[in-house]
């Protein structure tokens, strides 16, 4: 049998809400600004641009090679694989892996991400779950397991609350995470308000932060050139349009 529903009081919505949803929203304009005003230009390396360039345009040759005629295909695969003046077997690069404890650009984008990113999100997090603390103030629309009320009933230990009922602490977490379309709204798609895209970026950045063996990417790339073999997809395309019964009486 269950519980009697819970009666909130209307002044939650206009002094615990919406002041979290409007703090939560301004904090994440502000972090935009301020990191835009913190950004600093990456060097470009030439040279890495240039070798992806060239894996590119080979990915492009084995895909749509069939377009071209045969002779255009082997000139373009010789310029690539040949055994002696390949690029891929000619060109060797010398990799230096980067060390982020020395390297001072590193070290200041990761104190920047911080300063902007983590530090605004745990005092506002610690100052809303002091000033909005223990407060019940919405509901989900639909019913729930247990398992969610860690999620969503941060600051409340009250286990005969239905885990469908949201606590304000968890309120605030959901907005942080939920405003995303309102930010692209307003700030566009590659904005730093939006906290999840941020947090995403940086474990990508983290699982990228030593260089990939550009050999061994052209060596890659080597191998899977060399197996393709060309076959021309336009080879008897005329004979198939003419071998077609082409109605032209829709034109008239």
């Amino acid at each position: 049998m269950a519980g009697p529903e819970l009666l909130l009081d209307s002044s939650i919505r206009m002094w615990v809400v919406l002041p979290i949803v409007f703090i939560t929203f301004f904090v994440g304009i502000i972090r935009h600004y301020v990191t835009q005003l913190l950004h600093s230009d990456k060097k470009v390396d030439m040279e890495q641009v240039s070798d992806s360039q060239v894996l590119m345009r080979s990915r492009i040759l084995r895909e749509n090679g069939k377009y071209i005629p045969r002779q255009s295909f082997a000139m373009r695969k010789h310029y690539f694989n040949n055994a002696e003046t390949g690029f891929f077997k000619k060109v060797k690069r010398k990799v230096v892996p980067k060390n982020p404890m020395t390297d001072t650009s590193m070290m200041t984008d990761m104190m920047k991400g911080n300063l902007t990113n983590v530090l605004p999100m745990i005092v506002i997090g610690g100052w809303i779950n002091w000033a909005f603390s223990g407060f019940v103030i919405t509901k989900v629309p639909f019913p729930l397991t247990l398992r969610f009320k860690p999620m969503l009933q941060r600051g409340i230990d009250l286990l005969s609350l239905d885990a469908s009922w949201v606590s304000s602490a968890s309120w605030y977490f959901l907005n942080v995470f939920g405003l995303r379309s309102m930010y692209s709204l307003i700030l566009g798609q590659d904005n730093a308000a939006d906290q999840s895209r941020i947090m995403q970026e940086q474990m990508t950045g983290a699982a990228m932060a030593m260089p990939p063996d550009p050999n061994k990417a052209f060596k890659t790339e080597w191998e899977a050139l060399e197996i393709v073999e060309h076959k021309w997809a336009l080879e008897n395309v005329e004979e198939e349009l003419m071998s077609k019964d082409l109605n032209f009486g829709t034109f008239n």
